[in-house]
């Protein structure tokens, strides 16, 4: 139950969003976020390309990357069991289940040699967020929500580098990308993510021993600093042992961490997890402006990129996350939720349909003129965590969670491919002759265009 101060404060804000054009929002009345949500989640399907001519089952048109959508069918996961608005539930099924890959750990063939530890991690959220939520369960067993988060669990372990900083993962899967030589805190928060909530859900210590393992090293490894504000850092490049940090800080990393900590103190009852918790959300202070939500390295300078632009999707979910998990945390979280949603709902007045979002949402005369599907997503996320308080915290194998699992998933010949590169002369050879035939056949191809 919201406490009274949160409900007065709340009651005042919808007045005065009543006096400001945009979408209407009563964050204490659930008919109120239902159509507020609903016209949102109608703006986030029109950059869908799953169901147009020419288009993949699961992904969104350019420029939204493969690991965006992972990132939208979480959030429309929560929105379908917390809205009670079950539209969207075969098409979102459907698009989950369309990418998992020949071995069902999310490495689909057409992202192979350009995915990321943190595409895949983002994806194997979404999947762990089904299993918590009892969504839908797909026919397939081999493709039960939580075989598949342990899929992505156990893939992305494997890759566990200690070659360099001590360990960590790197930020891309194969060397031939540009980032394989750079560790960052997504990949590493997402491993760690996954690992406490399937350490929750299973009941099974060994992920409580991944989650000790990731932290103690983001920790020692300065990936995270504690003292008035506890920030997570993007990450370091592995040339001198990882010492030259990039101290840019990102909500979505700070959710990351907090909420898996957060799931930790729920299951283990260790302080430790909570204490850790509670110092992570003081640091995500650095992410509100007047209790507004916005994205602090790149949206004052007007810089953000089409990633950035929804990371703050992620962190309403993951403070909604760790609200209900450490419920010490909840009125804060509630505070800055309702807050942001209002502020959101008011950025959500443009565009020919009238309830296009924008990206500022400090901005106090509504619309500031951006768009695109995470300006969408992020105003559905914060509206939506709004209603966590009010129905089953997630659920887990011994009190109703019906996803099968498999603690071996994901071991399929992918696993071997996707662990560090480590190409030989004779490889670098091979790379190389196949490098300059495709570019023969680029200038041969071109001529022939010409002629």
């Amino acid at each position: 139950m919201r406490a009274s101060y949160v409900r007065l404060y709340s009651a005042a804000l919808v007045l005065l969003s009543t006096l400001i054009e945009g979408l209407y929002l009563d964050p204490d009345n659930f008919t109120s976020l239902q159509e507020a949500t609903a016209l949102i989640s109608d703006g986030i399907l029109d950059y869908y390309a799953g169901t147009t001519k020419g288009g993949t089952i699961g992904t969104f048109v350019w420029p939204y990357y493969w690991w965006e959508a992972g990132g939208v069918w979480g959030g429309m996961i929560d929105y379908t069991i917390l809205m009670k608005n079950d539209t969207y539930t075969s098409l979102i099924k459907e698009a989950m289940t369309y990418q998992t890959g020949d071995d069902n750990n999310y490495i689909p063939l057409n992202q192979s040699t350009t995915e990321g530890n943190d595409d895949q991690g983002f994806w194997g959220l979404a999947a762990m967020g089904a299993a918590e939520r009892n969504f839908s369960n797909p026919s397939d067993p081999s493709k039960a929500w939580l075989t598949l988060a342990q899929a992505v669990f156990n893939t992305m372990s494997a890759r566990w580098d200690e070659s360099s900083c001590g360990g960590g993962l790197r930020w891309q899967i194969f060397q031939w990308n540009s980032g394989y030589d750079y560790k960052n805190s997504v990949s590493n928060g997402c491993l760690f993510n996954i690992g406490a909530r399937l350490a929750r859900f299973t009941s099974n210590d060994s992920y409580i021993e991944w989650c000790e393992r990731v932290w103690d090293w983001m920790y020692g490894a300065g990936f995270m600093t504690e003292g008035t504000w506890w920030l997570v850092y993007d990450g370091a490049e592995i040339d001198g042992n990882c010492t030259n940090m990039t101290k840019y800080v990102w909500s979505y990393n700070q959710g990351l961490m907090m909420s898996g900590a957060a799931y930790l103190y729920n299951y283990t009852e260790d302080p430790k997890w909570l204490e850790r918790t509670e110092n992570l959300l003081v640091g995500a202070k650095v992410f509100f402006d007047d209790d507004v939500m916005y994205e602090r390295t790149c949206q004052g300078s007007n810089n953000c990129n089409q990633d950035q632009r929804s990371f703050k999707a992620y962190l309403s979910r993951f403070m909604g996350q760790t609200a209900v998990m450490a419920p010490s945390t909840y009125d804060v979280v509630m505070n800055y939720l309702t807050t942001s949603a209002l502020a959101a709902a008011r950025s959500c007045s443009g565009g020919s349909d009238g309830h296009t979002c924008g990206l500022d949402w400090t901005n106090t005369t509504g619309w500031d003129g951006t768009w695109g599907l995470g300006e969408q997503l992020c105003a559905l996320e914060v509206i939506t965590q709004l209603r966590v308080g009010d129905v089953d915290p997630p659920y887990t194998a011994d009190n109703g969670g019906s996803s099968l699992g498999n603690p071996a998933a994901g071991y399929g010949t992918v696993v071997s491919d996707a662990t560090p590169l480590t190409l030989g002369t004779k490889d670098k050879a091979g790379a190389g002759i196949i490098t300059a035939v495709i570019g023969v056949s680029i200038v041969a191809s071109t001529v022939w265009l010409v002629l």
